[in-house]
């Protein structure tokens, strides 16, 4: 009798553990798949993997003896051990046979009030494959600087979305910076590969016409734009954690992560190195959500409902338009958008 309450007693504690085996044999499977190049050598690792996280849960349920166990036991936990220390060789590198869209390091140089930025990105997009390089060094200034935009562009229904920033400054010049995966020549994005170390990251700057119009014209995502309400103090704050944050990368490359360091969450970690009380949301993991939070905060342009700036800000019909019209791009999109200056519509 006390024999069979003791196992009713340690049932419980078997299932969780179980469950976590179950798990972690499961994230296993995942990295494998995503990090293993060479097929042959993957399927082998993903048998001799998962027989082992396997034999783990069915020695949790009792029915082999305590020998066996004991020897399952062990032997998930070496296998364990092989994949922590496999994993750990994974490391960032910046020396790889990068897609052509992201093969150049943004630097970025600051001499005062005056910002001398290497690389940045004026593609001419005619398609998503038919495209014209460009690799620009421009200078900004700082004192000229007037303007921060937050860009959404949705790619695969309502909750996500990829998220940019657009810089204005006096004289119409725009600059647009994104955190992106850096993709290899071989690569396409992945989220799944995303948690997975499957992809370094890398921070563009981009003329509108090239980062903006590919997804609005190029690709046909549905991109919105909306004035952020920021004074010029922290608009300029804003700007150079951004050069602060390309300059780094380029020192020392990191791991893109789908959760964790992706382009809405740099936004989010840089507006609260100028704003330190920012609140932890749900809408910082559903991007496509994440002007709505801006919203909250009384970060977007105030007298009106988020739905009518979401309305106004939709740019797909302007951006298209201004292709068939020959008119400026940055200007043409921005036409009704609420708080964008009057001189910067009508030149």
């Amino acid at each position: 009798m006390n024999r069979v309450r003791q196992k009713s007693r340690q049932l419980p504690v078997r299932l969780v553990i179980g469950f976590a085996v179950l798990l972690l044999t499961a994230w296993g499977v995942l990295a494998l798949w995503h990090q293993v190049p060479q097929p042959a050598i993957r399927l082998i690792a993903l048998v001799l993997w998962t027989a082992a996280g396997l034999s783990m849960v069915v020695a949790l349920t009792g029915l082999p003896g305590r020998a066996a166990r004991n020897l399952t036991a062990a032997v998930f936990a070496c296998a364990v051990a092989i994949l922590a220390v496999w994993w750990s060789t994974l490391q960032p590198s910046h020396h790889r046979l990068w897609a052509d869209d992201v093969a150049q390091l943004l630097e970025a140089r600051i001499d005062g009030d005056h910002v001398y930025l290497k690389n940045v990105r004026n593609f001419e997009w005619r398609s998503e494959t038919d495209y014209t390089q460009r690799w620009e060094s421009r200078t900004y200034d700082l004192n000229r600087l007037r303007s921060a935009d937050l860009v959404l562009s949705y790619w695969m229904g309502p909750h996500i979305a990829h998220t940019l920033v657009s810089f204005g400054f006096d004289g119409g010049e725009r600059v647009v910076f994104s955190l992106e995966i850096r993709k290899e020549r071989h690569e396409s994005f992945s989220e799944v590969g995303g948690f997975f170390r499957q992809f370094e990251q890398i921070l563009v700057a981009a003329d509108e016409r090239d980062i903006v119009r590919t997804r609005s014209n190029a690709r046909g995502e549905d991109v919105y734009l909306y004035r952020l309400q920021m004074d010029q103090a922290n608009v300029r704050a804003l700007f150079l954690e951004y050069l602060h944050t390309a300059n780094e990368l380029r020192d020392t490359p990191r791991f893109y992560n789908t959760l964790t360091s992706n382009c809405t969450t740099i936004v989010f970690e840089l507006a609260r190195l100028i704003a330190p009380a920012l609140p932890m949301d749900y809408r910082l993991l559903l991007s496509g959500h994440f002007a709505e939070y801006v919203y909250d905060l009384h970060g977007l342009t105030p007298g009106h409902r988020y739905a009518e700036l979401q309305a106004l800000g939709q740019i797909n019909e302007r951006a298209l338009a201004s292709d068939a019209s020959g008119d400026d791009f940055s200007t043409s999109i921005r036409q009704g958008v609420p708080g964008v200056r009057t001189d910067e519509v009508h030149p």
